[in-house]
């Protein structure tokens, strides 16, 4: 229970990671929706059994790696920023519906591999890509991880270690999971357009803000 406590501690805030599931989670299908919390997840999983094997503490002596991740992270989060004020400016709105939606121009493209043509859903490659970027360009995932959470674990001691580090491994299943899918209750409010006027002004300041806090603070 200390694990699954902990675990909910670090990932239940507002940054950009939750905000980008909020968001996918209003607007997208299924299909983005579930490839995005499964990254989300597996990554905190992937990075919690590494902190518990001791990965943090190759981390601690190599300091420029995340000091090179911070500046990356904080372009991407500035860039993705200002996407959202873009959005914000040209809002859109969703169907109160949940009627197949034909996809816009540009939306899929085809690409002819050893004689075949495949066709590729670029939002779905998008939203993987996306969320990657918002998981391992954060340098504080590392510290929550790798090292806080890995430290916090190994002072179980050796035989309930893994117990806490599967606690924190189902809170965060939990939270993506639940904030991924259950963010379609709010898909009514986000039929006028400018509700999301709104959340992606909210988005953009957040990520801009957090961008700047990232690239001049650390």
């Amino acid at each position: 229970m200390m694990g699954l406590g902990t675990g909910l501690a670090l990932i239940v805030a507002i940054g950009a990671q939750n905000a980008y599931v909020l968001r996918l989670g209003i607007a997208g299908r299924g299909r983005e929706i579930l490839a995005v919390v499964a990254i989300c997840a597996a990554s905190d999983m992937a990075l919690i059994t590494a902190g518990v094997l001791g990965v943090g503490a190759v981390v601690e002596r190599f300091p420029v790696l995340l000091v090179v991740l911070r500046f990356l992270g904080a372009a991407f989060l500035i860039g993705y920023g200002v996407l959202a004020a873009r959005r914000a400016v040209h809002p859109g709105a969703l169907p109160l519906d949940d009627s197949p939606v034909a996809p816009a121009p540009g939306a899929v493209t085809t690409e002819t591999r050893a004689g075949a043509t495949l066709t590729i859903a670029r939002p779905l490659r998008a939203a993987v890509l996306t969320a990657l970027a918002f998981t391992w360009l954060n340098p504080h995932v590392y510290l929550d991880t790798l090292i806080f959470a890995g430290s916090i674990a190994n002072q179980q001691g050796p035989d309930l270690r893994w117990w806490w580090a599967a606690g924190a491994m189902v809170a965060s299943i939990a939270w993506f999971f639940s904030l991924g899918f259950g963010a379609r209750l709010l898909r009514p409010i986000f039929a006028r357009p400018a509700a999301w006027r709104v959340l992606d002004s909210c988005i953009a300041v957040g990520m801009i803000g957090l961008g700047l806090g990232l690239a001049i603070a650390g």
